[in-house]
């Protein structure tokens, strides 16, 4: 909402622009009238809609043109005053004051117009009629009020319109020439009709409307107040309301019916609640919450957004086959203004045999988004409704913000669940192969991947003592001189080299010796293609002694070249070394030694 409103009155002299401000301000005629009356201020808690607003007078007598433009630029909202028994003030409404507030409004902007047909008192006839044409002619104008600010007829009115033409606007909502909502406007409802559909039947049952309108206006509606309102869609929509049940043409239509009563505060309630700004787009404050992450600080998600996420899953698998399929991946991020997943993620995790992304493999994608990029989780999160659906304050309150890893050193103790394993090898060595592997692929399935779906982050669970973690793989690009920060920074180290080429080894003892021998990041060897006949290493020690002289443990053998699925021990190795870093490379092959005994 708007942190305030100014409204400006305009019009030719004599009409009783000064008047209707003093009469409002002192509910009751002024005996003497100045030119103009000064800016006034109405607090917040006197006005309906909870917000100050400026009342800005003009004189044609006091002030020049230029003031007069500076003032329509400032404007909220332009009241045009004519006197309903001076027919040449009401003629002055087209030919002067609008092309003079067009011509000083930005084009993009859309300044709300109010007319005001002042002076009633003097006659007993309607200018309405007269007015109505105008009206039609120009959809800035949101409504006409005839008053008299002799007899105070409709001046609290009067402001009150001006203000909710301001705060509840008609132009983003409604196009008149049409008769009908705008598609902006009909495409944000019918966003939030899906994100309102908790089980995704395409209707809003009545558990589901008491849900929304406690949301939106605080209060549940009454099983009557219920009824009444599904008859009203009944008797106007045949197809409005299905197995009881709102569909979205019924909700489309009770919003409709809304906007031409006038009612626009009810569907903007709705809009904003949802998040949406005066423009119809989703707000970057609701988008985006501040979340503070401090160095050496990681981002996970908690269990309500994992409780959330799981709904969502669930309420868009509607074969319960426990993965989504295109078509229900599509539904559920229908949401989004973009499609958000590309077809890399279906080979960052775990998929079913047809290629489908499994209930593990969509939980593992938020986990990785969140601990990667958070303000994209965030973003995310909210086109799903987390804050409305979840009833938390906002998406942040779904993020737990782990604590410096220096802590977790000092304490020897972790309560992180995501552990970033960097995967460093030259070309050929066999990394792709490594983090496919972990997803359950074996070299002939990876072979079915295409060069342009190749993903560079692999990440799924294991299990360490029992407690179930994320391991998050990542592929670093083998440019040994451009190593940056990111390239570096992760829970333990993974260095592979291919068994079967006799200079493969010499790039992984490289990249240790220079980034990590002095680093108390973890790091293990890996003998990738044990398949095939092992070569000596041309590198000046074998890399069993290389491991020995800098207490790492042994090289690992590891192929993906099996006829079942890879095993998953040297994954539980790495994340169990990420969690205890502080396991000194003295003690690591006994360590190791017993964490192979334990799987």
């Amino acid at each position: 909402m708007r942190k305030d409103v100014r409204i400006l009155l305009v019009g030719e002299p004599k009409v009783g622009k000064t008047s209707l401000i003093m009469s409002l301000v002192s509910e009751e005629f002024p005996d003497l009238v100045p030119y103009r009356a000064e800016e006034i201020t109405i607090p917040a808690d006197v006005t309906p809609e909870r917000v100050p607003t400026h009342i800005v007078d003009y004189s044609e007598a006091e002030q020049t043109d230029e003031q007069l433009f500076q003032e329509i630029s400032k404007a909220n909202v332009i009241c045009i005053v004519y006197s309903v028994n001076n027919k040449k003030s009401i003629e002055k409404v087209t030919s002067h004051w609008i092309p003079l507030i067009t011509e000083n409004t930005d084009k993009d902007s859309r300044v709300p117009l109010i007319l005001v047909g002042n002076k009633s008192d003097l006659v007993e006839h309607s200018s309405m009629e007269t007015v109505l044409p105008i009206m039609n002619q120009y959809s800035e104008i949101e409504t006409c009020v005839e008053c008299s600010a002799k007899n105070l007829k409709n001046i609290s009115e009067l402001f009150y319109y001006a203000q909710k033409a301001v705060l509840h606007p008609t132009g983003p909502l409604y196009c008149p020439e049409k008769k009908d909502m705008k598609p902006l406007c009909v495409k944000a409802l019918a966003r939030i009709f899906k994100v309102s559909d908790l089980d995704n039947d395409g209707i809003l049952n009545d558990n589901e409307l008491n849900f929304f309108q406690r949301t939106c206006f605080n209060t549940p509606l009454e099983h009557q107040a219920l009824e009444d309102v599904k008859n009203v869609v009944r008797k106007n929509l045949i197809d409005g309301v299905h197995d009881n049940g709102l569909t979205l043409k019924g909700f489309l239509f009770l919003h409709m019916l809304f906007i031409q009563r006038g009612r626009h505060e009810t569907t903007w309630t709705v809009l904003r609640r949802f998040g949406y700004d005066d423009d119809l787009e989703l707000n970057q404050d609701y988008l985006f919450p501040p979340l503070k992450v401090p160095p050496d600080c990681t981002t996970e998600l908690n269990y309500n957004a994992y409780l959330f996420l799981q709904s969502v899953f669930d309420k868009h698998d509607k074969d319960r086959d426990c993965a989504l399929s295109p078509e229900e991946l599509e539904d559920l991020f229908d949401v989004f203004p973009y499609m958000p997943w590309g077809a890399d993620v279906n080979n960052t995790v775990c998929t079913n045999e047809r290629g489908w992304i499994t209930y593990q493999g969509y939980l593992s994608q938020w986990t990785l988004t969140t601990y990667l990029d958070v303000q994209r989780c965030l973003e995310y999160l909210g086109y799903l409704g987390y804050s409305i659906i979840a009833e938390q304050e906002s998406q942040a309150d779904g993020i737990t913000v782990t604590r410096d890893k220096k802590i977790d050193l000092q304490k020897k103790q972790t309560q992180r669940s995501v552990f970033r394993c960097n995967v460093f090898g030259e070309v050929g060595s066999g990394k792709s192969g490594f983090l496919q592997a972990f997803l359950g692929r074996n070299l002939s399935r990876q072979k079915t991947i295409k060069e342009e779906h190749r993903s560079y982050y692999a990440i799924s669970t294991t299990y360490v003592y029992g407690q179930e973690k994320y391991l998050l793989l990542h592929e670093v690009f083998p440019d040994f001189d451009y190593l940056s920060d990111s390239d570096l920074a992760c829970d333990v180290v993974c260095l592979v080299y291919d068994a079967s080429n006799p200079y493969s080894f010499e790039y992984c003892a490289k990249v240790f010796k220079q980034y990590f021998m002095d680093s108390k990041t973890p790091c293990m060897m890996i003998a990738a293609k044990s398949d095939l006949p092992e070569v000596k290493q041309m590198y000046g020690c074998s890399p069993l002694e290389f491991c020995r002289r800098h207490k790492m443990p042994p090289p690992q053998s590891f192929t993906c070249n099996t006829a079942g699925d890879p095993s998953r021990e040297i994954y539980t190795k790495l994340t169990t070394m990420a969690m205890y870093p502080y396991v000194s490379r003295h003690s690591c092959n006994t360590f190791i030694h017993k964490l192979s005994s334990l799987i």
